[in-house]
């Protein structure tokens, strides 16, 4: 017997899919330069509107997408690396997977808290650079241009080697889900609470968190 169950809500869903295009974005930018600077702000601003909403959504979203059902003490990562984790860990994040949330999202909010304060002192400061001081600006940019990037790419890297691994050895497709949110089951699990009214509640705190960004970028001009 089988079941289908909703696991990752459509907020969730939409959070994934414009982080990634926004993060291609960036990359694509910042390789252009010059005039393209303007729309690397512009997108670095968004990405830190979606970590702000994604932290909110960690506590209020549904049921798979909140932190409490992806927190794993260090015995269960080394069962999930020895390959005897339970099968509801593998519902929504599994311990391995959980650590890759929290690493991505960790350096993100890095690269884009350093984006804040970086100034590369020819055409582009991040609107933070003027209130810190220089050895701090300078650490931020050397950081964001030589670090940061790096250790997020090299996290991406991961995170699309570990899909290939499950879809070739475990046979388990992890981006279907990501698109129309459901998985197959052979056992009942906890299904993500997906409804209008939590799907409104989204918005309602994204729209509070883009918003929280524009006041912090007007404040700093």
């Amino acid at each position: 017997m089988s079941f289908v169950v909703r696991v990752w809500d459509a907020p969730t869903r939409l959070f994934h899919w414009a982080l990634v295009g926004l993060v291609v974005g960036l990359v694509v930018t910042a390789q252009l330069g010059g005039a393209a600077m303007d729309w690397h702000f512009r997108l670095g601003y968004s990405v830190l509107a979606l970590l702000l909403f994604r932290f909110a959504w960690g506590f209020v979203g549904g049921y798979w997408s909140r932190f409490s059902s992806f927190l794993y003490t260090p015995r269960e990562v080394t069962q999930c690396l020895q390959g005897r984790s339970p099968a509801s860990h593998s519902v929504g994040h599994n311990p391995l997977g959980a650590l890759s949330v929290f690493a991505l999202l960790f350096f993100l909010l890095l690269q884009v808290g350093s984006g804040l304060l970086s100034d590369d002192e020819i055409a582009a400061a991040g609107p933070l650079s003027k209130f810190v001081a220089s050895a701090w600006v300078g650490n931020a940019t050397f950081y964001h241009k030589e670090i940061g990037k790096l250790a997020l790419l090299a996290l991406v890297a991961l995170h699309l080697t570990a899909i290939g691994f499950y879809f070739s050895k475990k046979k388990e497709n992890l981006v279907k889900p990501m698109i129309h949110g459901d998985k197959t089951l052979d056992f009942l699990a906890t299904p993500s609470q997906d409804g209008r009214g939590d799907r409104l509640k989204a918005f309602a705190i994204l729209l509070a968190c883009a918003a929280l960004i524009w006041v912090l970028v007007r404040w700093a001009a």
